[in-house]
């Protein structure tokens, strides 16, 4: 150690730098209190969108780690599809994991996921249907209902229908028994759009879909007790509508998913 150093730590002075990363360790500490399921990369991208601080990760999990600050744990996404036992109708897997699209509207991909809520001691399931556009991430529509039914499946397309009547997109699915069914097809061929289903027992064919369940999950449902019916749904509300509006995601170009659309129909 330089001399110079050594009588520098024996009076207590801090340079420069220390002093940044103290102050920074501060709003990091606010940033992971306001969402603990942010992780470094997220926090850095709230402290160079909301702060004006231009810092590398490696310096935030840095500081991250001093403080012992951790985001929420991920866990296995167990999935609530039911399988047909007899499906009316399979489509090839057209979308072939090729999770990009140029354009809105040209790539859907779609799924249902289950919740549970308490009452006493008494279990209750609530589903959520959503359609999600591969362009820029967005959840174009959703459905929460008590019942995983045939229902669920087909308001949720016909609201995506209601606000863009004029898209023709491929539609991906998982082979659960509504994605399977006549009527769907029906539906799909009706408002001009192609089907296209994952294989038999390949999730990841469905990723990007799969994956949106498990970020919901991690950041607002796992670890908690949800005792009514209406907080839960409260919640699934609330979080579309931040992760549409204000959930910044680095595939993007650390933009929202509403961000991103916007800016190609400003373009066009």
């Amino acid at each position: 150690m330089a001399r110079s150093a050594y009588y520098k730590w024996l009076r207590g002075d801090t340079g420069k730098r220390v002093r940044e990363n103290e102050r920074i360790a501060g709003i990091v500490e606010n940033i992971h209190n306001d969402d603990p399921s942010k992780g470094y990369r997220r926090i850095n991208d709230d402290l160079d969108r909301y702060h004006d601080i231009h810092i590398n990760d490696k310096r935030v999990l840095r500081i991250c780690r001093t403080m012992d600050i951790k985001s929420t744990i991920k866990y296995c996404n167990h999935g609530c599809t039911r399988q047909a036992d007899h499906p009316q109708y399979i489509a090839d897997n057209i979308l072939n994991r090729m999770f990009t699209a140029d354009a809105p509207n040209q790539k859907w991909l779609t799924d249902v996921t289950e919740f549970k809520w308490y009452e006493g001691i008494v279990v209750h399931k609530l589903y959520l249907s959503a359609i999600l556009d591969l362009f820029d991430r967005r959840i174009v529509s959703y459905v929460i209902r008590d019942r995983n039914n045939n229902p669920l499946v087909f308001d949720t397309f016909d609201k995506a229908i209601a606000k863009n009547p004029d898209a023709h997109p491929l539609c991906h699915s998982d082979r659960g028994f509504q994605y399977t069914s006549r009527a769907f097809h029906k539906k799909l061929e009706d408002a001009g759009m192609t089907q296209s289903m994952s294989r038999v027992a390949r999730c990841i064919d469905n990723g990007p879909m799969e994956g949106f369940w498990g970020i919901l999950k991690r950041e607002r449902y796992y670890g908690r007790r949800f005792e009514s019916r209406k907080e839960l749904v409260t919640m699934i509300e609330d979080y579309i509508s931040y992760y549409n509006n204000r959930r910044l995601q680095r595939r993007l170009g650390v933009v929202t998913p509403m961000e991103k659309y916007q800016a190609y129909l400003r373009a066009a």
